[in-house]
């Protein structure tokens, strides 16, 4: 599962690339964790898979090879920690190089997805769900991965809606 030049595209561009029934697979990028989701074969939703450990990326991608081949993945959707502001400061530009590296390691097109909030938004639901904080930690890169990749398969599903003329 090697590619040379792995593409970097938009999420409606890598939904189109896709073969009938492949999925996708959604990263949260820590720096000592990998959260995982999975879409749905439709597109349509996204569900938390697990919690890497991070460590190197030869053995890391071993481990997302095994799965896209399980799983019958066909595009990668990354979490980009952009600032607030908008602007890429060294983590956005670490997490991309990365994410390149991981492409060309299992031949597969990806896509970035902004995060920012990401963390923020599902620990506050986690609260509300008052899971304790132990909890919260083992799960919260799994359900940011979760919640970037429902962005995104909310982007594509957006785009493939038929546009309704108003009467």
């Amino acid at each position: 599962m090697s590619s040379q030049n792995p593409e970097v595209m938009s999420p409606a561009g890598l939904a189109q690339r896709l073969a009938p029934g492949q999925r996708l697979l959604g990263i949260d990028l820590g720096s000592k964790t990998i959260g995982l989701a999975l879409s749905d074969a439709a597109l349509m939703i996204a569900s938390g898979i697990t919690t890497l450990k991070r460590t190197k990326l030869s053995r890391d991608s071993e481990i997302l090879v095994q799965l896209i081949m399980e799983r019958d993945i066909g595009g990668i959707v990354v979490g980009l920690p952009i600032n607030m502001n908008g602007t890429e400061g060294p983590r956005a530009q670490a997490t991309r190089d990365w994410a390149r590296e991981l492409a060309k390691n299992v031949g597969l097109p990806i896509t970035f997805w902004d995060e920012r909030m990401s963390t923020i938004v599902v620990e506050r639901a986690m609260i509300e769900a008052n899971l304790s904080r132990a909890k919260r930690a083992k799960r919260v890169d799994e359900a940011a991965a979760t919640y970037i990749l429902q962005g995104a398969l909310d982007r594509i599903g957006s785009l493939r809606r038929p546009i309704r003329q108003k009467q």
